[in-house]
């Protein structure tokens, strides 16, 4: 079973970066798919950015040239860098593993959250 725990998140200011990890506790990381995603008070969890096992990446509109997915697989972690923070960022971000399917991924993994606020 896939244990994941993040850390980086904290308070900053609009405009501000933060660089999000999550450690995977796992034999198996180079065979998973790994996505961010976040929830945010009173809205439903949105999906923030997702990579394959073949590196490929994409993003939620979003965040798209602000936000940056990557892995580091001999590290087993995977890092979310976040730039031009805006104050609709805010939100608890969460890591997750999963395996791929025809057209997306099962994730079958959850890390527990790592809190990001955002000040204007």
């Amino acid at each position: 079973q896939v244990q994941l725990v993040e850390s980086g998140g904290g308070s900053v200011q609009a405009g501000g970066s933060l660089r999000l990890s999550c450690v995977a506790s796992t034999n198996t990381f180079s065979t998973l798919g790994m996505g961010w995603f976040r929830q945010a008070p009173g809205k439903e969890r949105e999906r923030v950015a997702v990579i394959g096992i073949d590196d490929i990446s994409n993003y939620a509109e979003s965040v798209k040239g602000r936000f940056t997915i990557s892995k580091d697989t001999p590290k087993n972690t995977l890092y979310l860098q976040m730039n031009s923070l805006k104050p609709e960022d805010t939100a608890m971000y969460y890591c997750a593993a999963g395996v791929k399917t025809a057209t997306s991924h099962i994730w079958m993994a959850w890390g527990q959250g790592t809190q990001v606020t955002i000040s204007s």
